[in-house]
């Protein structure tokens, strides 16, 4: 049993798709895992995918948790956030592309299913060309979760993807190297002030100090 197991971390840890074949992959409603610059994420496309439940699936996670998505440029977060406040903007005029996601009241354009319970949605754009690729080519928003199985650790390059997870995947993109390792630091922006929700790559005072 344990020589099977092995086996199959060994033919997973082999595979490696192009973006076209992610970018098919996502348009077929699938998970793709792939770098951004911060750790390995894992990802649905918001336009084919009815919702974020295959990456729970694939995490075996809880539904109850929002997913994140990546976005393409600064335009998303008028797109997909409303009654976004100036310090919002800020914050992502200085930190975008970048490791900081914007927690904001989810637009109209924002599927109800992909949105939290309090009706917001997180949005970041990453300063990865391979992440940003993709987005790109899957013509829509990613939501993107961090590609490891419920309570172990976030995988900073694609040796620690767990072999569940690459065979789950409907690819796999090893094209790219997450730069930090670290998770991006989130912000609610939904009040009068930001209040950081998750302190990663950006500092919470850097956050405090802008906005």
């Amino acid at each position: 049993m344990a020589e099977g197991q092995g086996a199959r971390r060994q033919e997973a840890r082999r595979r490696a798709d192009t973006l076209e074949a992610a970018a098919r992959a996502l348009a077929r409603g699938q998970a793709v895992a792939f770098p951004t610059d911060t750790v390995y994420g894992l990802g649905v496309s918001v336009e084919a995918a009815r919702s974020p439940q295959a990456l729970f699936d694939i995490k075996r996670r809880d539904a109850g948790k929002p997913v994140a998505w990546l976005v393409a440029g600064p335009q998303d977060l008028e797109r997909y956030g409303r009654q976004v406040p100036e310090y919002a903007r800020a914050l992502a005029r200085a930190w975008w592309p970048g490791a900081l996601t914007l927690v904001v009241r989810a637009s109209d354009a924002v599927p109800p299913a992909f949105r939290s319970e309090a009706g917001t949605i997180g949005l970041r754009m990453p300063a990865s060309e391979t992440a940003l690729a993709l987005v790109r080519a899957a013509g829509c928003p990613v939501a993107t979760t961090s590609a490891n199985l419920s309570g172990r650790p976030a995988p900073g390059s694609f040796s620690e993807l767990d072999a569940a997870i690459v065979e789950a995947a409907g690819a796999v993109v090893r094209d790219g190297v997450p730069e930090s390792g670290v998770a991006s630091t989130v912000v609610d922006c939904t009040a009068a002030r930001p209040k950081v929700l998750r302190e990663g790559s950006i500092p919470a005072a850097a956050i405090h100090a802008l906005a």
